[in-house]
């Protein structure tokens, strides 16, 4: 690289970190894939877990939604201390830390004999997971210059997609020899590997300048997100939002969030800049993200139940037919930067956000019979759209910061990520539940009171009570796959409403084509393609 004079510019990374970088991402892609793998491996194994012990726990579907749940908000809410304490004490420390305490997690969520006890340990895996995620998005900042930074995301995002296509088949493979806590137990090879790769290559970063913690800021934020979504699941189980022990949860939490935007502002060191914010196509990038995932994670939740409990697939066989989707993330991600080089990320995250939409919405005209063939096609589309939507915003996020805020940053980029997601499997699970009680109650009638409010919560609890029936039951098999489809059909079109929002977002505030730079100027300031590459 070269200054306007001729004269070399100096580089802010390291000669020694700059020709290992590439194996720096390989590690970073790896401590990133044990935190995508764990939650794709869970969404296959539901099924699973929800069966009577001792096959699973006998978990309910708000005590699923709460295994997924409790991980994501510890995980969201304690982004923005992992991110300050990163930036702060040195990414890799906390990398390290994070995985030790996320392989813990995972060793003590595999012995759980109870739904009580896999919620506790879930939580405690979000809890080391807040300390990766981050860090390897800031390490990542810091070994890259910046003109390879889109590149290097590109391929951190399509490690996103090599976890969702390994967990669910390797969640089917496990699940097929082994007991249900094996989807757990995996992690913990996983979590060495990692580790002895982390201490020889990954290299330490800080900021030299870093403000001070803001722990009510994030006690804030963890109590108003659990109120929130505590109140929403509440309103799915009981098929009515209306009730005070919905509606109190979820005004205590909306409240409480407010609290926390207003003490940020004020903050002198708060745990999330709000004057971030102010940059149109920062708030649409972010937006993007969590809109793109509450959709996202909301669908893939009820597609495990409608492909295991009304096609009757294994979770092997579920698991392959996400490989569509984990291959269109693989095959695009690391190469939409040069989409975006020739139309800007405007009109390249418009269309990926539409494809993920046409996806979503596909799902409402899915049926017990429908081709395998077109669901593969479809879960490609969403791939290919995500892939197209995830590298251009994270990029718009992570390069509107400093360097040295790279931490924060990135915590930024992944709480709004995973706070969509937990919020898309909390609204979507709850009108899911809420629809299919609805539709199911009138076939119930015949069930003693008790056993009629526990067969109504769930298509697998439905379909337990049916098999205890014998062939009396096959009725309410019949009824359970119809409201289950017709709750699936209207959930999907929730689904697809909230992507076309991400859509306009994005096509209304993320900056189109930049304008093409002097060839002179454009070959003093950047290396030649052919040079960036090696």
């Amino acid at each position: 690289m070269s200054t306007p004079s001729g004269a070399p510019a100096v580089s802010r990374i390291p000669e020694a970190v700059h020709r290992r970088r590439w194996a720096i991402l390989v590690v970073l892609m790896f401590s990133l894939l044990i935190v995508v793998l764990d939650n794709s491996i869970l969404n296959v194994a539901v099924k699973t877990i929800a069966s009577p012990a001792p096959t699973g726990i006998g978990a309910t579907q708000s005590e699923l939604e709460w295994a997924i749940n409790s991980y994501t908000l510890v995980f969201a809410g304690l982004l923005f201390t992992a991110g300050l304490l990163g930036d702060r004490l040195g990414r890799k420390k906390v990398l390290l830390f994070g995985i030790t305490l996320f392989g813990l997690g995972s060793a003590l969520a595999a012995m759980s004999d109870s739904p009580g006890q896999l919620i506790t340990w879930r939580a405690l895996m979000g809890f080391g997971a807040a300390f990766v995620m981050p860090a390897t998005l800031a390490v990542l900042m810091n070994v890259f210059e910046r003109d390879e930074q889109p590149k290097a995301i590109g391929i951190w995002a399509g490690s996103v997609g090599l976890g969702i296509a390994i967990g669910p088949i390797t969640g089917g493979l496990l699940l097929e020899h082994f007991w249900w806590g094996s989807i757990f137990l995996v992690n913990v090879p996983v979590v060495i590997i990692a580790l002895v790769a982390m201490v020889l290559l990954v290299p330490d970063s800080k900021d030299p300048r870093p403000g001070k913690l803001d722990p009510l800021g994030v006690v804030l934020s963890i109590i108003g997100l659990v109120l929130l979504v505590y109140g929403i699941i509440r309103g799915g189980e009981l098929a009515d939002f209306t009730a005070p022990s919905v509606l109190l949860p979820i005004a205590g939490g909306l409240a409480v969030l407010v609290l926390f935007v207003l003490h940020e502002k004020r903050s002198a060191s708060p745990a999330i800049d709000i004057a971030y914010f102010r940059k149109p196509a920062f708030s649409a990038a972010v937006a993007a993200i969590a809109l793109v995932f509450f959709a996202l994670m909301g669908v893939t939740f009820f597609s495990a139940f409608y492909m295991q409990s009304v096609r009757g697939w294994s979770a092997l066989e579920s698991g392959l037919l996400i490989l569509p989707l984990a291959i269109a993330q693989m095959a695009f991600a690391p190469r939409a930067r040069i989409v975006v080089a020739r139309f800007g990320a405007r009109a390249v995250c418009t269309a990926g956000m539409l494809a993920v939409a046409v996806g979503l919405a596909a799902f409402a005209l899915f049926d017990a019979d429908t081709p395998v063939w077109l669901m593969c096609l479809v879960f490609f589309v969403q791939g290919t759209g995500m892939a197209h939507v995830m590298p251009p915003v994270t990029v718009a996020v992570m390069q509107a910061l400093p360097r040295e805020k790279a931490g924060s940053g990135s915590a930024v980029n992944n709480t709004f990520r995973q706070v969509g997601g937990a919020l898309g499997i909390a609204v979507l699970g709850s009108v899911l539940s809420a629809v299919y009680r609805g539709d199911i109650e009138d076939h119930l009638g015949t069930l003693p009171a008790a056993a009629r409010d526990a067969a109504g919560e769930s298509i697998e609890a439905t379909l337990a009570v049916a098999g205890k029936l014998g062939p009396e039951g096959a009725p309410l098999v019949g009824a359970a796959h119809d409201a289950f489809m017709h709750a699936m059909h209207l959930t999907a079109i929730g689904s697809a409403a909230v992507a076309l929002v991400g859509t306009l977002v994005v096509a209304l505030w993320l900056p189109g084509r930049p304008p093409a730079a002097p060839p002179s100027a454009h070959e003093e300031e950047h290396p030649a393609p052919a040079a960036a590459e090696r």
